[in-house]
């Protein structure tokens, strides 16, 4: 029964009441204002949400990714380099929580420098130090006590962790991800004034008819309902064309890159694309609050 009851209450809201409907402008600038503020906000918000999903999900890549790695590098007179980088190894195959260890190429260093010093780097002639490359266990190792036996072994290596690197890209992913969902609340706050705006110029341009409407017995829940209704479809349908315009340009965003970067991984993945469906049916319940609350305040005014 209580099922039914809701339903009804839905039909009625959707299907609405002709004679209560005289009071609210079918077209007009308070219509265009609601139905354009609605899709240009939904349009932003969606915008907003790739934002805050993808700086979670990037994230979470970046930290997987340098929590299962180190670096250790080995700087040292080239008559000693041999010594230390095999005194190291031996560390590192008998340190608990490593996988794996292994030396990077000539051609591996060679392209790491080569975005500093072109293709061409003479790494014969420069004291290049050897890089080994760490890859940990799922327990994960000591480094502090890993530091202190390659101070004893390799006095030339030096470990790198990647904690300076990881910490800031955490900090910065998570701001990321705050600004996107406060660009959300402000973009629906905004809405809400601007659906308030159109909802008490229509009720004062229509100060008359309603007056007429009190005349017969309309209450003022009886008028509001109808101004509630006409302000919540009307918001509904614009952050609905808002939501796939927005959706539209996402998808001709560059696909992720692992070169790319942020910027060409900035959209939606898997389940993450049904989130733009919330957008209407948020902007629906920000227009039926703030209608509602604008015709309570504006009907007691007119009377």
């Amino acid at each position: 029964m209580a099922q039914r009851f809701q339903l009804s209450h839905v039909m009625d809201f959707i299907i609405g009441d002709a004679q209560a409907e005289r009071a609210v402008p079918p077209t007009g600038f308070t219509a265009r204002l609601t139905l354009f503020a609605a899709t240009v906000m939904a349009f932003l918000a969606v915008f907003a949400l790739a934002l805050s999903v993808s700086a979670g999900r990037l994230s979470e890549r970046w930290s997987a990714e340098l929590a299962q790695s180190a670096t250790l590098r080995i700087s040292a007179p080239v008559g000693q380099m041999q010594a230390q980088t095999d005194a190291a190894m031996r560390v590192l195959e008998t340190t608990p929580g490593i996988a794996s260890a292994r030396l990077l190429t000539d051609d591996e260093q060679r392209a790491l420098l080569e975005p500093w010093f072109g293709p061409d780097v003479p790494l014969e002639s420069l004291p290049i130090p050897q890089l080994i490359e760490i890859v940990e266990a799922d327990i994960g190792f000591d480094a502090e006590g890993l530091r202190l036996r390659l101070v004893a072994e390799a006095p030339g290596a030096v470990l790198d962790d990647h904690t300076r690197w990881r910490k800031p890209l955490a900090a910065a992913a998570a701001r990321l991800w705050f600004l996107g969902w406060l660009s959300i609340v402000l973009i629906f706050a905004v809405m809400g004034a601007m659906i308030t705006l159109a909802a008490n110029a229509a009720l004062a341009a229509n100060a008359k008819v309603i007056s007429v409407m009190r005349l017969v017995g309309a209450l003022d829940s009886y008028i509001a309902s109808a101004f509630v209704r006409r302000f919540t479809l009307r918001t509904i349908t614009g952050a609905a064309i808002g939501m796939v315009l927005g959706v539209a340009v996402v998808l001709v965003l560059p696909a992720a890159d692992s070169q790319g970067g942020f910027l060409s991984d900035l959209g939606f993945a898997g389940a993450g694309w049904l989130w733009p469906l919330v957008i209407p049916i948020a902007a629906g319940l920000v227009a039926f609050l703030a209608t509602r609350s604008a015709a309570n305040s504006t009907l007691k005014e007119l009377r």
